[in-house]
């Protein structure tokens, strides 16, 4: 293993345990979560002894953290996935509908990414990229990628203070006010989306079809599903949440993550991602096609 971070204890009043310690110690762990993480995976040495969670500190010790050994190969699921950005600390990802983003399965979106994405090069680089958030099934659009221990703590600060802005677009059945706030309760916890309405067709089958952009400030499972459901303008191709008779089969669901903006966790500039309407959205403007 290569040696990363050495930190020398300073003198102490009283012995502190090797796992509330650490995060003061390594700049790469800087949450008593990941610093245990390490400990169990025996990163962390204590005087040159591997280390254990209820070791006591008391001042003095050399605490020396390694790098993880990555290995080369292994099984990766080799089905090409859209890569939108990637430095080294992350990437942007374009999600295809119709695979799920992790799970107990071998065919998830997230087996996929080793054979997509370039390892990091830094020293806190994770064994495998892992998805920072969730993309329902069959939902299609952005996911945010992280390739180090570091970003990941990062981002799930940043959403955890919602400062990761986030836009889908989807194409609903029904007529809506041009633009309103939606708020409940899902699984006991409070839940806001903002809808705006940008276009409306009439539909023979769905009466009106409109599209319109939404934008989470809470991030529940389902949540616009949710919503437009029990705004009773159901997503157009939802199965789950739908109205009697009015569902629309083999094409998939109408809700694509279309935008993300936030802060680069590490360089702090603001970027903005923003992908293009899917094609199937657009024929819906242009012909019945959803009726055939």
């Amino acid at each position: 293993m290569e040696k990363i971070e050495t930190h020398i204890v300073v003198k102490m009043d009283k012995a502190v345990r090797l796992s509330d310690y650490g995060g003061k110690a390594f700049s790469l762990l800087p949450t008593r979560k990941g610093v245990k993480k390490a400990i169990t995976k025996g990163l962390v040495f204590v005087n040159g002894e591997r280390g254990k969670t209820g070791d006591w500190l008391s001042g003095g010790e050399t605490l020396e953290l390694f790098k993880p050994n990555i290995k080369k190969g292994g099984r990766k699921l080799r089905i090409k996935i859209p890569v939108i950005f990637e430095d080294d600390h992350f990437a942007i990802v374009s999600k295809p509908a119709g695979i799920p983003v992790s799970g107990n399965q071998f065919r998830t979106l997230e087996s996929a990414l080793s054979f997509n994405l370039t390892v990091s090069t830094q020293p806190d680089v994770l064994r495998h990229p892992k998805p920072v958030h969730r993309l329902d099934h069959p939902t299609s659009g952005l996911l945010i990628i992280a390739k180090t221990h570091k970003t990941l703590t990062a981002f799930s600060k940043l959403f955890e203070e919602r400062k990761v802005q986030k836009e889908y677009m989807a194409i609903c059945i029904g007529s809506l006010k041009p633009a309103f706030e939606i708020s409940s309760t899902i699984k006991t916890k409070d839940s806001f989306t903002h809808v705006e309405s940008l276009r409306s067709v009439p539909s023979e089958k769905y009466g009106t079809l409109s599209l319109v952009k939404l934008s989470p400030t809470t991030g529940r499972r389902h949540q616009l599903r949710i919503h437009m459901f029990e705004n009773g303008t159901p997503i157009l191709g939802d199965k789950q949440y739908s109205l009697k008779n009015k569902v629309l089969y083999g094409k998939g669901l109408y809700l694509f993550a279309s935008k993300l903006s936030f802060d680069h966790p590490i360089e702090q500039t603001k970027l903005t991602f923003d992908l293009p309407m899917p094609s199937k959205f657009e024929k819906i403007f242009s012909s019945n096609s959803e009726e055939e």
